[in-house]
């Protein structure tokens, strides 16, 4: 299976680059007939224009292709879902099998190298402390009804896993580990003009991924491997370009790494959340999410939480000052124990209209930990289903932080040297809020507080390439300064050999898309 999938993947690239070097001796554009003769405009998508050149598309089925591209978008099933930067891209393989615009196809395939030394985390204690390295590997199949008519379906498939993952303390979950599943399969009716009102409304059914506001609380995985996803329903009503209120009740689905994938009744999540962008400096989310998890048979474990909160923000521009300021509470109860619990952020940044628009970032995060284990009250900050790569770091098997029992102020510069390229320098300190408390999922923990909490801090090295919206690049480095924590015998005993010396992790992955 994995040499079938890299043989797919090389090709896919072969004909990427091949379609580019075949039209970089015209100007990149659309196709237009003028006088009887056909002639090219400013950028073109040079894989069309090979397909065009071999016969396997026709000057008018071109400009045709050509116009659903920005404005004209045709807009997929799971748009109201998820972001659009993760499921638009140029359909080749739907345009080179001549399907109609109410079919949608699309292959999607990311391979990824990474390692890491002086692993921390108590279940890879039996490993040693050897350096993990991995192959992770996450291809996807869509298939969509309906074009852009008010009735559509979607299917999804997602197949995850991971080569040279066997040997002992080698990171391995069903976050990185999920093979052929079913990650998106339902229906969807949409109304353009409710009731006459100019305002839009989409109901869904069925199995979905999901994106909500910043993708701290709910989100569709973007680095991890493998993906969240709910059963159940979905209502949003909207004023484009200005508002949306969505509204869902699922079950989770528990992810099994050989199985298929089912829902769970004894895990129940739902939610109302309002996004408002309709001016300038300030920009607003609120929202209110609610989770009743008993999997688990230790009751203990059981979780009954409604989380509430708010979100204020403006959206960075060149030569302007931007923020973002998150609060969210939870109440409830873990177990038989009260739960209250917070966290809170803040951004502050500036876009530099100069060379490469560099946008210097500074950010402070606090989350809650518990004060004081096995008392009567519970204030471990639960993140429910939320994003950590695009602000805290790294997911995959490296992210030991999390947001959770922490205090973190950090800074972060991103350059743009060319549409294409993403340049990224992050660094950030991290502490425990409560010294008692665990630390992230790491299973480390002194009930004593007497290793205290200093985590030490890391620097973050990252270089993105869009080559374009089918084939794209990504290399990061991170280095872990580790602090005096995990120096303390407490936690020294806890953890595999060496797992309190400074911790590197790198990684280089490709992602194709036809």
């Amino acid at each position: 299976m994995m040499k079938n999938s890299l043989w797919w993947t090389v090709l896919s690239v072969l004909l990427l680059l091949s379609g580019a070097d075949r039209a970089s001796a015209v100007e990149y554009g659309e196709l237009v007939q003028k006088d009887g003769k056909w002639e090219f405009k400013n950028t073109e998508d040079p894989v069309f224009k090979y397909m065009r050149d071999t016969g396997w598309m026709s000057n008018e089925r071109y400009i045709q292709v050509s116009e659903q591209t920005g404005k004209n978008w045709i807009e997929p099933a799971d748009a109201i879902l998820n972001r659009r930067r993760d499921i638009e891209w140029n359909r080749y393989l739907k345009e080179g099998l001549h399907l109609p615009d109410w079919i949608d196809l699309g292959l999607e395939n990311r391979t990824r190298f990474e390692s890491y030394d002086h692993p921390w985390r108590t279940a890879q204690k039996i490993g040693n402390g050897a350096t993990d390295f991995q192959i992770p590997m996450r291809s996807r199949l869509r298939v969509g009804l309906g074009g852009d008519g008010p009735l559509r379906f979607l299917f999804e498939g997602q197949d995850s896993r991971s080569f040279d993952n066997g040997k002992p303390g080698d990171f391995r979950d069903t976050t990185m580990i999920n093979t052929f599943d079913v990650l998106q399969l339902f229906g969807a009716f949409k109304v353009e003009n409710f009731l006459n009102s100019g305002l839009r409304t989409d109901v869904l059914f069925g199995r979905f991924t999901l994106d909500v506001g910043n993708r701290r609380m709910v989100a569709r995985n973007d680095f991890r491997n493998t993906t969240n996803a709910f059963d159940g329903f979905l209502w949003q009503l909207s004023q484009p370009n200005a508002w949306r209120l969505k509204a869902f009740a699922t079950e989770t689905v528990q992810r099994d790494d050989a199985s298929l994938d089912t829902d769970n009744k004894k895990s129940l999540f739902w939610g109302t959340y309002l996004e408002h962008q309709q001016f300038r400096w300030l920009n607003f989310d609120a929202y209110y999410l609610g989770l009743n998890d008993r999997r688990v048979a230790t009751v203990a474990n059981h979780r009954t939480y409604n989380t509430f909160g708010g979100r204020l923000f403006k959206e960075p521009k060149p030569g302007e000052l931007d923020y973002e300021i998150e609060t969210t509470w939870q109440i409830g109860h873990k177990g038989e124990t009260k739960h209250f619990a917070h966290f809170q952020h803040l951004d502050i940044g500036y876009m530099f209209n100069a060379r490469w628009t560099p946008r210097l970032l500074f950010h402070f995060d606090y989350v809650s930990g518990d004060h004081k284990p096995k008392d009567s009250q519970d204030e471990g900050f639960d993140t429910l289903f939320g994003a950590r790569n695009f602000e805290y770091n790294i997911t995959s098997m490296w992210g030991p932080f999390y947001r959770t029992n922490l205090i973190s102020p950090g800074w972060r510069l991103i350059l743009t040297p060319t549409p294409n390229w993403t340049l990224e320098v992050k660094h950030r300190v991290w502490y425990l809020a409560q010294n008692k408390d665990v630390f992230g999922s790491s299973g480390l923990r002194d009930p004593t507080g007497k290793s205290g909490g200093s985590l030490g801090h890391d620097m973050q090295l990252r270089a993105r390439w869009a080559v374009s919206k089918n084939l794209d690049f990504d290399v990061g480095y991170i280095h872990w300064f580790k602090g005096s924590y995990f120096d303390s015998a407490a936690i020294i005993a806890q953890m595999p050999a060496g797992g309190n010396k400074d911790s590197d992790y790198f990684y280089a992955q490709m992602r194709v898309r036809i």
